[in-house]
């Protein structure tokens, strides 16, 4: 008799009980191997749905897997996305429980805050200028509800793009008046250096990954809306957090963001 396979629905339910619980689960692509990117962004979408239903609100979306090397490792061209949320929301200087994670790493990245819509399918890196009011620090905990991290791409999609939290600085730049390329980044654990990147990493400028975020949310019938916080990729490797654990990330241009765990 042939093994019925676990459906859509039925995986996007466990993976918002993992998130609820903060337990991990075992890789989607261990339950259906064959699952497809566009499964995974419908599995994605499902919950999106489910946490705007109990009353959370967006507030934007995060790109990730925007380095070469991510890219290759996973046998990819293209970076992913996910949402973020108001519950996701953590004021600069912070402190984040360990009892909202499971597994989490530290990412300091360029956020975008858009004054204007941006609607695909030919989005350019100049429109993206143009529609953003400003760019400043930020950080991305990244969380998995997968064992282990124990990823593959369709895994990290279905999962939110393995986004948590986020927390952005407090100095607001006029994104005309700084290079995006050339910005450096110095990630601190505990007030030792563990990290350091510029802005090239990220698709040699990380507005050109808001562009590609802008024209691959056509593709759902979605745009990137007025007001809303863009995180545009990675500067460098995810150090992983623990309690007790603090981070702070220096961005020439752009100033700090810091985060601790309790």
């Amino acid at each position: 008799m042939e093994e019925k396979l676990i459906t859509n629905e039925q995986l996007s339910m466990e993976l918002y009980q993992s998130l609820k619980r903060r337990t991990a689960m075992r890789p989607l692509t261990m339950t259906n191997n064959n699952l497809t990117v566009d499964d995974a962004y419908d599995i994605q979408m499902r919950n999106v749905k489910r946490a705007l239903a109990e009353g959370d609100h967006l507030t934007g979306k995060k790109i990730g897997l925007t380095s070469k090397g991510m890219q290759q490792l996973l046998n990819i061209t293209e970076p992913d996305f996910g949402h973020l949320f108001r519950s996701m929301e953590v004021e600069n200087g912070g402190v984040v429980s360990m009892n909202v994670a499971i597994q989490p790493k530290v990412e300091g990245e360029v956020a975008f805050v858009l004054k204007e819509d941006l609607v695909g399918p030919n989005v350019t890196i100049e429109d993206v200028y143009e529609a953003t009011d400003y760019v400043c620090a930020a950080i991305e905990i990244v969380d998995s509800r997968i064992e282990d991290w124990n990823i593959k791409l369709v895994d990290t999609i279905a999962d939110n793009g393995s986004s948590a939290l986020y927390i952005l600085g407090d100095k607001k730049v006029d994104i005309t008046q700084v290079s995006l390329p050339e910005i450096e980044m110095t990630l601190f654990k505990n007030g030792e250096v563990v990290n350091k990147g510029t802005g090239k990493e990220v698709l040699e400028n990380p507005a050109m990954g808001v562009a590609w975020l802008a024209n691959k949310l056509h593709d759902f019938g979605q745009s990137l809306k007025k007001g809303e916080v863009i995180l545009s990729g990675a500067f460098t490797a995810s150090p992983a957090a623990s309690a007790g654990d603090e981070f702070l990330v220096e961005f020439s241009q752009l100033g700090n963001v810091e985060v601790k765990f309790e």
